[in-house]
């Protein structure tokens, strides 16, 4: 008979979780595709790519508040269990509350597990299909920042140059051993630029005690030069921070290729182990959605349990936010950003857990 209910609880939370994330994913189509169609506006774009567009880019965003949409799907399942009278056919055939948070914590993992071996690959290989075909109607084509185990990379276009720079390392604004190439835009070569360090604090980049040859001639300055770019400080980090294009493997090699070059690969890690933490994450959601359902009125309307599953979702995001940012900064160790949040709802969880045992 257990078996039979576990079955039934199973099914049950599933098919709520089905169709709460069938309402998410439209909402999400609904609010970026308006987005999509004002970017593509001016352009000579198929009507019909600001749509593809929105459906590539929907997936990683729903992972994204996937917590959220596990939250209400158990205060759903409970509301409805209460509505139906079933809490007490559970516990006639005995389920107690223990029990049936317990199939649904078990639920709520294994699902967690899937997302991120199965969903999260999938997703991010959308999104990089979707990145790469609107580059194709972005400026920011021209523009392009990697790392990989030989350095950093960046390509930059700018007065009708193509510029080609590598460095072996990045340390706050310095690039340091730098090679820069400047080439027309027939990819002829005009001049090669050698440094030891380079400020890019700003877009007027500081080269100092430069090395320039020009037609297999090679001659020192002895004062530092000013070079135009398109990139600071900020621009690069910011292309270095688009890890949602990335499956896990990719993820993985990219912070040995961080390691490697000596660049803080803080916030790679800390988007690492918020992946790795993620079924964990989603059962502990879970538990604590439904701790709040057992101890509030149970006339409450659907509504007001709505509106409770998105309070308690934003403090545990700003919650998030916070703890990750301490650790991108590196005011507190990136593993320690990504349990404490974990470790908090753990904690709530057990107290409630107890409490609703004992009822």
């Amino acid at each position: 008979m257990f078996k039979i209910y576990q079955k039934y609880i199973f099914y049950n939370y599933l098919n709520k979780l089905i169709l709460i994330s069938l309402v998410f994913f439209s909402l999400v189509v609904i609010l970026n595709i308006f987005e999509e169609i004002s970017f593509f506006k001016n352009t000579n774009a198929n009507f019909l790519l600001p749509y593809f567009l929105t459906l590539l880019n929907a997936p990683i965003t729903m992972f994204e508040i996937f917590p959220f949409i596990f939250l209400l799907t158990t205060q759903y399942f409970f509301y409805d269990i209460f509505r139906k009278d079933e809490l007490f056919l559970f516990k006639s055939n005995g389920l107690s509350n223990f029990k049936i948070i317990k199939n649904l914590f078990g639920i709520s993992l294994i699902l967690g597990f899937l997302m991120i071996i199965i969903y999260y690959n999938f997703a991010s290989s959308l999104k990089f299909y979707y990145t790469d075909l609107k580059n194709n109607y972005s400026n920011d084509n021209k523009y392009l920042a990697v790392v990989n185990d030989s350095g950093i990379w960046i390509k930059d276009e700018i007065d009708q140059s193509i510029i080609i720079i590598k460095s072996t390392n990045i340390k706050k604004s310095f690039l340091i051993d730098v090679i820069i190439n400047q080439f027309d835009i027939n990819f002829n070569h005009l001049k090669t630029i050698q440094s030891a360090k380079i400020d890019i604090s700003n877009k007027k980049w500081i080269i100092y005690d430069p090395v320039i040859s020009e037609k297999n001639i090679s001659s020192k300055s002895t004062e530092n030069i000013f070079f135009k770019s398109n990139f600071d400080e900020k621009k690069i980090n910011s292309l270095f921070s688009n890890f949602s294009t990335l499956n896990l493997l990719e993820l993985f090699n990219l912070k040995k290729d961080y390691e490697s070059i000596g660049y803080s690969s803080d916030e790679i890690l800390i988007h690492l182990l918020k992946l790795v933490s993620t079924p964990f994450f989603y059962s502990l959601m879970t538990v604590l959605s439904a701790i709040i359902m057992f101890n509030i009125k149970r006339n409450k309307p659907l509504f007001f349990h709505i509106l409770l599953g998105i309070l308690i979702s934003v403090i545990i995001y700003y919650l998030n936010f916070m703890f990750a940012s301490l650790g991108i900064t590196g005011k507190i160790p990136p593993n320690i950003a990504v349990l404490l949040p974990i470790l908090f709802i753990s904690i709530i969880s057990t107290i409630g857990l107890i409490k609703i045992n004992e009822k």
